[in-house]
């Protein structure tokens, strides 16, 4: 008979993870604190950080900060621009969109 404790366990490993549902994502684009918790329980190891959501004007310039905001820009910047519809491009409210303006692209 299994223990109280390990049914709990397999019922939580059943369920979807939060940044994979609403819960874990942030209405602006991206994930929230939450997801990315949860992203790095299920992927041990992981260095998924939280948005560089600083405006580029008050980032010093070369910092890692800075230095991580301008990968992001330039890497979701080209797929926007090769990978997306024209439909997705110009819609305000797809995720590529989202998250080039959370992070101030």
């Amino acid at each position: 008979m299994k223990s109280f404790k390990s049914y709990i366990q397999e019922v939580e490993l059943d369920e979807v993870a939060a940044w994979q549902r609403k819960e874990g994502k942030s209405e602006s684009g991206g994930l929230n604190r939450k997801g990315i918790e949860s992203y790095r329980r299920e992927n041990p190891g992981s260095k998924l950080s939280m948005a560089v959501t600083t405006k580029p004007s008050k980032l010093k310039p070369g910092s890692k900060a800075a230095k991580r905001r301008k990968s992001f820009c330039a890497r979701m910047g080209g797929m926007k621009k090769r990978l997306t519809s024209a439909k997705t491009a110009n819609d305000p409210d797809s995720r590529i969109n989202k998250a080039l303006r959370k992070w101030n692209c």
